[in-house]
């Protein structure tokens, strides 16, 4: 077999073929923003945020009234992400191969792998973004949501409701659970029962349903970040107020805490994603403060000093609606007048609609091979990600 990436093209596509059914449920499920523009590394991108709109009274007049001036928010998101996964065969072992006919299956596993290696990067880079800017949690650290063999579906049921409550848009909503959380959830007789499950996916398939309006899928990429050492803490004496987010600390307890770890004040049985963190010292003191995801609060709170619990290390589970996550995906950028590869292919998985290079290096005696990508994920709307503790 010639040394050309367009012979190796059915090679690649049997590769994406079987990479493409890998335990990926976040990439899927996020909004992408997948192109074979090149980009150079942390070059930034932008998208619009819509502001709130404001509510007035109608008063009749002669005149049209002057509509309301508007300021549009952008976010942004970096493409600091720029990877490849490579391999080479020098001369000798490709003819080797090729008199025993293994090199074509063999070029077909190692691209399998690459692509395998790049695609489950994007996975963990977006699970990582979504669990760090969430905006609430429900469930209990170290416990699987949902116990084999019984039909208690109320943590998916619950963390709908964060969503609904936070006015996430009802459709292309998605759950993202673990291996753990999904082998427990479809042991689960009920959904193994067509006449009661509604279906037979579960059952004939191996496939986890919808449920309460959300695609129940799984990753093997979900993140179990370490939760910060803060302990004995307390906010300041203020009042609470319903969506406030800068929590005001007091001096008291040791340890601080870091954005994405999750905590619970005395009196409010909500668990609050920590967005951000201005700490002075290793311990609380006072002017240190935490920042919670948006929305904030959701229980006012009279004058006095409340304890503030962090949550333990936790699997996070995520519920989401698809605008609330932005992947970017692009090409990592050549010179103009071209480098050493002596061919380059664009292949865009047909499934996630990510595009990745697949590029040859002739050496010395040898040839090298490359699969890279270049990407960048951010959280847009902390509001509409909800965590499932396991």
């Amino acid at each position: 077999m010639a040394n050309t990436l367009t012979n190796l093209i059915p090679s690649i596509v049997r590769g994406f073929d079987v990479v493409s059914r890998e335990l990926v449920g976040f990439v899927p499920s996020v909004n992408r923003d997948p192109s074979s523009d090149r980009l150079a590394k942390n070059q930034t991108l932008y998208s619009w945020a819509s502001p709130t709109a404001s509510l007035s009274d109608i008063t009749p007049n002669n005149v049209s009234p002057q509509g309301a001036d508007k300021a549009q928010g952008t976010k942004s998101i970096s493409i600091t992400n720029y990877k490849m996964s490579d391999f080479y065969f020098t001369g000798e072992e490709e003819k080797a191969l090729a008199y025993s006919g293994s090199y074509g299956n063999i070029v077909t596993d190692l691209v399998e792998q690459a692509i395998r290696t790049v695609v489950n990067q994007m996975e963990a880079d977006t699970a990582l973004a979504a669990a760090i800017g969430a905006s609430r949690a429900y469930g209990t650290a170290g416990t699987v949501p949902v116990a084999a063999g019984l039909a208690d579906f109320s943590p998916f049921s619950n963390v709908k409701k964060i969503l609904d409550d936070n006015g996430a848009p009802t459709g292309n909503r998605a759950c993202v659970i673990d291996t753990t959380a999904a082998a427990s959830l479809v042991a689960n007789y009920n959904l193994t029962r067509v006449n009661e499950a509604g279906g037979q996916m579960t059952l004939r398939d191996g496939t986890i349903l919808d449920m309460y309006g959300m695609a129940i899928k799984q990753s093997a990429q979900v993140q179990i970040p370490t939760a910060g050492a803060m302990a004995s803490a307390t906010s300041t004496s203020a009042a609470f107020t319903v969506g406030q987010t800068v929590i005001p600390l007091a001096a008291a307890g040791t340890g601080v805490v870091a954005a994405g770890d999750i905590v619970t004040f005395a009196n409010d049985t909500n668990k609050y994603v920590v967005s951000s963190v201005s700490f002075a010292g290793a311990n609380p003191a006072s002017g240190d403060s935490i920042t919670l995801a948006a929305p904030g609060l959701r229980k006012a709170q009279g004058v006095a000093t409340r304890a503030i619990t962090v949550v333990a290390t936790a699997t996070r589970n995520l519920a989401f609606s698809k605008n609330a996550i932005l992947l970017a995906t692009r090409l990592p950028a050549r010179p103009s007048g071209g480098d050493m590869a002596s061919d380059v292919q664009t292949v865009t998985d047909p499934r996630s609609g990510i595009s990745l290079e697949i590029s040859m290096y002739p050496q010395y005696r040898q040839v090298r091979y490359e699969v890279a990508a270049a990407w960048g994920v951010t959280v847009i709307k902390p509001e509409h990600i909800a965590t499932l503790l396991g």
